[in-house]
């Protein structure tokens, strides 16, 4: 037996596809995020991307992932198309608590991974507590 889903509008968001380049559905870059330590780790899933087509900004607390997915040209006819293709973007408003300064990338396996580390002035820190006798300015009186 053979399961199968109705979409009635399967056929014509094919061929907007193929004519318009379209999809039905919005880009999407998956990620996950995580604390490990002193650092902030973000992961984007971006399975055949090429690492030149990835471009990564920060203005002010704000991180712009760009990414584009080349179309496959050819001599052939398209049988089944849903991996998107183009180009998408993804944003993240990151905290000040973050060093955006010394921001680590590597891509690798389809995954980009970003190594934020915390800043410095947000790590906990100990203060010491100074003991000892203070000298007294004032005389007591007689």
């Amino acid at each position: 037996m053979m399961i199968r889903t109705a979409d009635p509008f399967h056929d014509l968001d094919r061929i907007a596809q193929q004519v318009f380049g379209t999809t039905k559905r919005p880009v999407v870059m998956p990620m996950d995020a995580w604390r490990a330590g002193d650092e902030f780790v973000i992961e984007f899933d971006l399975p055949g991307v090429s690492a030149e087509s990835i471009d990564l900004d920060v203005e002010r607390n704000v991180l712009t992932v760009r990414a584009e997915r080349s179309t496959r040209n050819g001599d052939w006819e398209m049988l089944a198309s849903e991996r998107p293709q183009g180009s998408f973007t993804r944003q993240l408003v990151l905290g000040d608590n973050l060093d955006l300064t010394r921001i680590d990338a590597g891509y690798e396996g389809g995954v980009l991974r970003l190594r934020v580390p915390v800043a410095e002035q947000a790590k906990p820190r100990k203060i010491e507590i100074s003991t000892g006798s203070r000298k007294e300015h004032a005389a007591i009186g007689n």
